[in-house]
């Protein structure tokens, strides 16, 4: 009778995807708890055991790091306020718009997040950006179109605020890409999560409402639930290349599309499928003329 080889005893590469879809299904896990609370919790109070809850599995990861707490000295630390600044603003956006939309809406159009970063990327970090990639990009911003419906509607429904948190989104993970000449992960994680616990404490007395006994472990299971995702994150970037790894957080829709079907009746109709295969497309070409162009492409990481 074969045996079957542990996880441990897998190719590295092998390991490093199945790091990234545990981390992926995570954050389906924790995204569909956000918005199963956004009905009776307001988003700053989630977002305060968000970021308090996942210091623990974070601050575990810098204690077993070869230079421990040492990793987390700095000399940057405008830059990682300025990067938290806009992390938390991406964050308050996308837990602000579950109350309105379906979970799978507002991932599809997330994932024009890489489309928004190359644009942007020409600009911030003076990066060339060749005939393919821009194409790439026109094609990627129909794509986004065809999910988020151009109209009156786009602000009722919420669409205008993912939109709005997806480029909040790629401008912290341009941040990160100039932090990260200097500034390993773990300490990128660090601040930006100390950051966003600090600044929602300072609202929690202007917004709080006692949890009721049964949703404190949903709320502490945001927190966990994200604060795991991001050490399996980065250790899938650590085992495997980004080309490798990356396209395999495209999974997210498959979960959010599950937790919405299942909990709240949810499905994506024809015009929300099309446009988000156009958008992935366009993301993962991307990704391929950014791998062609370098060795390594650090881990992009702000949920």
């Amino acid at each position: 009778m074969p045996v079957l080889p542990t996880f441990a005893a897998l190719p590295q590469t092998s390991r490093g995807i199945g790091f990234m879809i545990l981390a992926v299904s995570l954050f389906g896990c924790m995204d569909a708890l956000v918005k199963w609370l956004t009905a009776s919790y307001p988003v700053l109070q989630i977002m305060f055991f968000r970021s308090l809850c996942a210091l623990i599995p974070i601050l575990w990861m810098v204690a077993r790091g070869p230079a421990g707490f040492a990793v987390l000295r700095t000399h940057r630390l405008s830059a990682h306020t300025v990067r938290s600044g806009f992390g938390l603003a991406a964050m308050f956006g996308f837990f602000s718009a579950y109350q309105f939309m379906p979970l799978a809406d507002v991932t599809a159009i997330a994932f024009s997040g890489p489309i928004f970063i190359a644009g942007l990327s020409v600009w911030l970090l003076g990066e060339r950006v060749g005939l393919h990639r821009w194409s790439a990009i026109v094609v990627g911003f129909v794509g986004m179109l065809v999910i988020v419906r151009p109209g009156i509607g786009m602000v009722q429904n919420g669409a205008l605020i993912v939109v709005a948190a997806t480029l909040l989104y790629a401008l912290a993970m341009i941040q990160i890409r100039k932090l990260s000449s200097t500034e390993p992960s773990t300490a990128i994680a660090f601040y930006f999560t100390a950051f966003c616990t600090i600044v929602t404490a300072l609202a929690l007395p202007f917004v709080w409402v006692m949890p009721v006994w049964r949703d404190v472990p949903l709320l502490l299971g945001v927190g966990l639930f994200g604060g795991a995702a991001q050490l399996f994150m980065t250790r899938a970037y650590s085992l495997a290349p980004a080309a490798v790894v990356a396209p395999f957080d495209y999974t997210h829709l498959l979960w959010s599309v599950m937790f919405g079907w299942y909990v709240w009746s949810d499905f994506p109709d024809a015009q929300t499928w099309i446009g988000c295969i156009i958008v992935v497309a366009s993301g993962l070409y991307i990704l391929w003329r950014e791998t062609m162009k370098r060795t390594a492409v650090p881990p992009l990481i702000t949920e």
